[in-house]
Formats: structure tokens, sequence, C-alpha cells
């Protein structure tokens, strides 16, 4: 299990405007990652260290996104203000999830703007909805040169802070979370508060530590 990119959904103030913002933050431009027509959002990207990035996510006025979990879930964490909606973990096979958490993985793809066609199926976004703590998984069908974990980055991810409960977390994924989980630390705090993402922290070279 690999922890692949987190998920940052834009504020009111719009997807340019929440990525001029981190940037400015990291002390790095973020990048056009494309469309999502399965899904009804836009993105941009930020690579990082160690085969990981940073999404920030818009929802689209469009039908689809109406029934799409995943616009669903980008547009009522916009709703409320924006900030980190959730992280995702990698892994080559989806069959052991998809059976226990009893559904199927959806397809999704999209374009870059130089035409790239990037290919993914995840499974576990709606687990986020209702409980934002947990982490939705994906298993890349792109070649990894096309992946946006591909792009050379200097900014590396140390840790992440989450509300709620390392069991509930376990229980999830299957699998043992250590305080150091894939090179990432994973404090959770507030276990009786709002569960999801309170932080995540960034060694960067133009800033230091960055805790977003």
């Amino acid at each position: 299990m690999h922890v692949d990119h987190l998920t940052f959904a834009a504020g009111p103030e719009g997807l340019a405007s929440t990525v001029s913002r981190l940037g400015r933050l990291l002390g790095e431009d973020f990048k056009d990652g494309g469309f999502h027509p399965r899904f009804g959002t836009r993105n941009n990207i930020l690579p990082l260290t160690q085969g990981r990035y940073i999404e920030v996510a818009e929802v689209l006025d469009h039908p689809v996104a109406e029934k799409a979990v995943y616009g669903q879930a980008v547009r009522a964490r916009s709703e409320v203000g924006g900030g980190w909606l959730g992280w995702v973990i990698s892994v080559d096979d989806l069959s052991p999830i998809e059976h226990r958490l009893e559904r199927e993985a959806v397809i999704g793809s999209r374009h870059f703007p130089d035409g790239r066609l990037l290919e993914w199926r995840q499974v576990g976004v709606k687990g986020l909805m209702t409980d934002p703590q947990l982490p939705y998984f994906v298993t890349w069908n792109s070649p990894a040169d096309v992946l946006p974990s591909a792009l050379p980055g200097d900014i590396s991810l140390t840790a992440l802070e989450i509300a709620g409960s390392r069991q509930r977390v376990e229980e999830w994924i299957g699998h043992q979370l250590p305080d150091v989980f894939d090179g990432v630390t994973i404090d959770f705090t507030s276990p009786n508060g709002h569960p999801g993402i309170n932080a995540a922290i960034f060694a960067t070279p133009e800033r230091g530590l960055v805790r977003i």
C-alpha cells in the first residue's frame, strides 16, 4: 500500500485562487491537471517526492457532477469552505478491497492539457463521504510515466494529522497502520471531533516545514 496523493477541495474563491494560495505557502506552482469527465470535476496538481502528489479539485456546473459520488464529495467539501477532502492509497490489485468493502470499483479518467489520457479504477469514496478520516483506494491503469506523481517534485509529505480513530482506519484498509506508514507519520487527534484530515505537513526547500 502506497500513500499516493492528497485531495484538497477548492474553496468558494475557486480553483485558481485556491491553488495560488497553496502555492505561495509551499513555494511552488501547481500545474493544470485537466478534467475528470466521469466525475464532473477538474483539478490542478503539485507533484511531490516519493511518488506522491497533491490534487486540488473543483466541481463543475455539469449534470454528471450531481450523479458521480466523487463530484458530490468535492461539492460538499467546497460548500463548507473547502479544505482537505481526503487521502488516497494506491494498490496493485483492488480485488481484495472490493471484496472486503462489498462494492465494485468505478473507472476514472482524465486528459491532461497536452492530450495524454490518465486512467484508473477507484473504490471507497462513499466511505470517505460518510467518514472523512477514511482513505479511498486507486489502481492506476496507465503507464508509470503518465502518472501525476511521475513529474519531478522537490516537496515531501512528512506527516498527516487525522481527526479520528486509528483502529477505525485499520479496519477500513485491512492493514495495520503504524505511526510511520509508507514513510509518512500518521498522527490521530481529536478522537471525538469531526473526522477527517486536520492538517498535512510538508518539507519544502523554500519554506522549511509547512503545515496546511
